[in-house]
C-alpha cells in the first residue's frame, strides 16, 4: 500500500480544510407573519404552509 515519502507542510493541510467550515442556515419569509423560518417547511411561528393552515401552534 502506497505511503507518503514527504509530509505535507501546514500551509497545504489549511488550504484543504479551508472548506470544511460550517455554513449559516437559509431563511426565508413566512409570507403570512413574515418571521424568519427554513425554506419548505410549516412557519414554527403560525403554522401556516403555502398560504393554508397546516398544524396547530401553541400560543405562549
Amino acid at each position: 500500500m502506497p505511503n507518503p515519502k514527504r509530509r505535507h507542510s501546514k500551509a497545504r493541510r489549511d488550504r484543504r480544510r479551508s472548506h470544511d467550515h460550517l455554513q449559516a442556515a437559509s431563511l426565508s419569509v413566512c409570507p403570512n407573519c413574515h418571521e424568519s423560518k427554513m425554506p419548505h417547511r410549516v412557519c414554527p411561528h403560525c403554522g401556516y404552509y403555502k398560504g393554508r393552515p397546516a398544524v396547530e401552534v401553541e400560543e405562549s
